[in-house]
């Protein structure tokens, strides 16, 4: 390769690289650095797509129960676990059907393709297994608010992650901070 094809490719290599470099960057701000779930931008526009292409789908809102006296008991390293062991259960529990995101601090939300109802009795009692923490077995909690879609008169995530907010405040209010409910129209 002469000099002149190099000075002139030059320029093209320090854009592929910059541009590669950016990609990553705003790869990484979609994914929370402690659990690897999205983020909310990242979770909010793949929930939307999951949305616009499958008919009957659940969205859940989910909220850690006494997660500030988790950390203040047993220090900010327990409330990690706690969070990351949630983000993991609740992965599991999505599988292919849906995604899950950490919408920040200790709320969570998921939306999953489903042929019916989900069964979210086994999602509240995975996310209630105890978690082992510095040889000691703490308590987890999580209160799960859900919405079906087709169950709104108009079909779009902010009502359902309203609707399925307002059933996760019920739950906490119903079973004293630890249960489940889905809205019902």
């Amino acid at each position: 390769m002469d000099t002149q094809a190099l000075a002139l490719s030059l320029p093209l290599i320090g854009w592929a690289a910059h541009s590669t470099y950016l990609a990553q960057k705003l790869t990484a701000a979609r994914r929370d650095p402690l659990t690897g779930l999205r983020t909310r931008a990242g979770w909010t526009a793949r929930a939307e797509r999951i949305i616009r292409r499958h008919r009957d789908t659940v969205v859940l809102l989910l909220d850690l129960d006494d997660f500030k006296n988790l950390n203040d008991a047993h220090g900010h390293a327990a409330g990690d676990v706690a969070l990351t062991a949630t983000a993991e259960r609740l992965t599991a529990w999505c599988g292919r059907q849906g995604i899950a995101g950490r919408l920040g601090g200790d709320e969570f939300a998921a939306v999953i393709r489903t042929d019916g109802s989900p069964d979210i009795g086994s999602l509240t009692r995975a996310l209630h297994q105890p978690l082992a923490y510095a040889g000691r077995r703490l308590p987890l909690y999580v209160s799960v608010g859900s919405c079906r879609l087709a169950d709104l008169p108009v079909r779009s995530l902010s009502d359902a992650l309203s609707a399925a907010d307002s059933a996760m405040y019920a739950a906490k209010g119903k079973a004293g901070r630890r249960g489940t409910r889905t809205l019902s129209l």
